[in-house]
């Protein structure tokens, strides 16, 4: 029963099974004299859950305007000549491939100096990663003129870490402005949602 299930709620709430969820489920109660209790799953409610994974957004995001920083990136000025630029990416993500292609390929023939701070970019593990790069990055912070948050397209579960309140707090009040490409057009995180420009 879990493989139909673990493929049904995915299906529908846009979000893996894992640890930490909420989740509302049928189940039946048996017992065995040999073998003792069992509890069977029989179907799930991914209504349930994906209520409470709105309801965290938007604590999130009211916890962000309490703490007055959702605006801070925005009182940011970008360099009128944009040269040195701090990457965070996974080092083998194509979006991050495809950024540097764009780069160097302008039209105008600017030269960019590029440095990737590689970080893990979907999972539990990602909002750690990403603020560990940037601690990297704001410990030499006189070098770089900007910073480029780059996670191509994908399931929305795997966007998720993109609305932990740890990393939107960094990113919001982070000296240098941040530039997030993440996702898809329609996918629009929390994180895109405090940096200068998404």
């Amino acid at each position: 029963m879990y493989s139909i299930l673990s493929a049904y709620f995915p299906q529908e709430t846009g979000q893996s099974l894992r640890v930490g969820l909420q989740v509302l489920v049928e189940v039946s109660i048996t017992y065995h004299p040999v073998y003792g209790m069992s509890l069977n799953i029989w179907n799930i409610d991914p209504t349930y859950t994906q209520g409470d994974l709105a309801k965290q957004r938007q604590a999130t995001i009211r916890k962000l305007l309490q703490d007055g920083v959702m605006d801070l990136q925005q009182s940011l000025t970008t360099p009128t000549l944009i040269r040195k630029i701090a990457v965070i990416s996974a080092s083998d993500a194509a979006g991050y491939g495809d950024f540097c292609d764009q780069l160097n390929k302008n039209r105008f023939g600017f030269k960019f100096e590029l440095s990737l701070f590689a970080a893990i970019m979907q999972g539990d593990h990602a909002p750690k990663s990403i603020i560990a790069a940037l601690s990297n990055i704001v410990s030499q912070e006189e070098q770089w003129d900007m910073v480029v948050i780059i996670r191509g397209g994908g399931a929305t579960t795997d966007l998720g870490c993109f609305d932990d309140y740890e990393l939107a707090s960094h990113c919001a009040q982070f000296p240098l402005p941040i530039l997030s490409g993440i996702g898809h057009t329609r996918d629009m995180s929390i994180v895109d949602m405090v940096v200068h420009t998404s």
